[in-house]
């Protein structure tokens, strides 16, 4: 198994953060100085990725052409010897080779994958939840891979998550097989008590082989009346080996206010423009409060 595509769903209308996202695609909301949706590109490279599939919906072309050369602006920076910013600039345009396919219904996150089944093909590919941001030593796009090509098998990247919380997420049946890698026999979406599998919840990354999209193609609705994910995982890990890797790195959910505000303050703290600034009016402010 060699993983070398990832689809990125971002199709979703961002209603949690309304009104920035009446108009701004939530992905595009920037965190720090450049845009979420950025932070996934970024982590899909490092790990190895070379094409990636955004699925949009028609609201969403920002996205096409933030990936794209700006020859204009980019001329612009070169007269004004903005080196900076016109490397950063070009960077972004070269980080993968990017392409785009848009979810003409809101079906859910399971169709919005199935969405990309031409462009994957037979060939198993990662997937990176649009909400979710990731910090870690290691990419956990490139930790999800190393396991799945290591099983020949679909893998899902999973957390630990207080039982009160757990209705929230996609609750897992796991069995160890090796430090922080677990079989998975079974995986049930936003469980109510009596039905908790266990306290690892799915967050947002996976390695699927192609054979999940037989699988959506014929899935009924599920919860919420849409194409859930989580219930053709269910159908693919009876029918195929799948494992979960307990991931290394802290977990955003940029999907929210809070989440978002959380990132930016921590990615702000590692920045080297505001880093040592924000840490001095943290203090200040902390003291007046």
């Amino acid at each position: 198994m060699k993983v070398r595509k990832a689809v990125i769903p971002a199709a979703g209308l961002g209603t949690r953060m309304l009104p920035a996202t009446k108009t701004v695609p939530k992905e595009m909301l920037p965190l720090v100085d450049k845009p979420a949706i950025q932070y996934l590109i970024e982590e899909a490279a490092a790990a190895g990725i070379e094409d990636i599939l955004i699925v949009t919906n028609r609201a969403k072309s920002a996205m096409d052409d933030y990936f794209d050369y700006y020859p204009e602006l980019e001329t612009r920076l070169n007269q004004a010897g903005k080196d900076r910013e016109l490397a950063e600039v070009r960077r972004a345009a070269d980080l993968a080779n990017i392409f785009y396919v848009r979810q003409k219904e809101t079906r859910g996150l399971g169709h919005a994958i199935w969405r990309a089944k031409r462009f994957v093909g037979d060939e198993p590919f990662a997937v990176l939840l649009g909400d979710d941001i990731m910090r870690a030593e290691k990419p956990v796009t490139a930790q999800l891979i190393e396991v799945a090509e290591r099983y020949n098998a679909s893998t899902v990247g999973v957390q630990q998550v207080a039982t009160a919380a757990i209705s929230k997420y996609c609750s897992v049946k796991v069995e160890p097989l090796e430090e922080r890698v677990f079989r998975v026999s079974d995986v049930v979406e936003k469980p109510r008590l009596e039905q908790i599998f266990s306290n690892y919840a799915i967050l947002g990354r996976y390695v699927l082989t192609s054979g999940i999209f037989d699988i959506l193609e014929n899935l009924k609705p599920g919860y919420g009346g849409e194409i859930q994910l989580t219930d053709g995982l269910g159908q693919l890990c009876k029918q195929e080996e799948m494992v979960a890797v307990d991931f290394e790195g802290k977990r955003y959910d940029t999907g929210n206010l809070k989440g978002f505000l959380e990132a930016t303050i921590d990615f702000s703290l590692e920045h080297p423009e505001t880093g040592e600034w924000l840490k001095r009016f943290l203090r200040e402010k902390a003291q007046s409060l």
